[in-house]
């Protein structure tokens, strides 16, 4: 999940140095989850990325999450259950922890909606990187609760009987 994390990232970021057909390729996936508005995106050079930068600091989230996981020693072992108990432990369910992680999202997006405040591109960016980061960590600690070696194979059936000739 990390290198999908980190590659997604660095895609996006190097997709306007990329040869057209697989920038236009990458900027109409970006179209289907970002509404790619210029005044709110970073620009590579005279380009644009082809997300905003809410979405680019959620993957930066999402990448910085999933590595920090594996940093922490709690990477791909699969099979304990440490990882979501200490989560519960601290006294947040995973919910909370994403609700508390979406905070800085909700309050920016709020404010600008209100007028109240001019969210700069940055504030975006880094607003969304926690969410990022919460969603990474609840994630990669469900994955490596995963207990592949204990599931049971599926018992083989018998076949349908043939529907009777009308």
């Amino acid at each position: 999940m990390t290198l999908v994390a980190a590659g997604w990232l660095a895609l996006l970021v190097v997709t306007p140095l990329l040869p057209t057909p697989v920038a236009a390729l990458i900027y109409a996936v970006g179209s289907f989850i970002c509404h790619q508005l210029p005044e709110r995106s970073f620009h590579l050079g005279e380009f644009q990325l082809p997300v905003c930068a809410r979405c680019l600091g959620i993957y930066a989230g999402l990448a910085i999450g999933t590595m920090s996981h594996l940093v922490r020693g709690s990477g791909p072992v699969y099979g304990s259950t440490q990882p979501l108990e200490s989560i519960r432990h601290r006294g947040l369910t995973p919910m909370t922890l994403v609700g508390v992680a979406a905070l800085p999202t909700v309050v920016t997006v709020g404010l600008e909606w209100l007028g109240v405040w001019h969210v700069s591109n940055v504030s975006r960016a880094v607003a969304g990187s926690t969410l990022g980061i919460g969603v990474a960590l609840v994630v990669m600690s469900a994955v490596a609760t995963l207990h592949y070696s204990s599931c049971v194979p599926r018992r083989p059936t018998a076949p349908s009987p043939r529907p009777p000739r009308i």
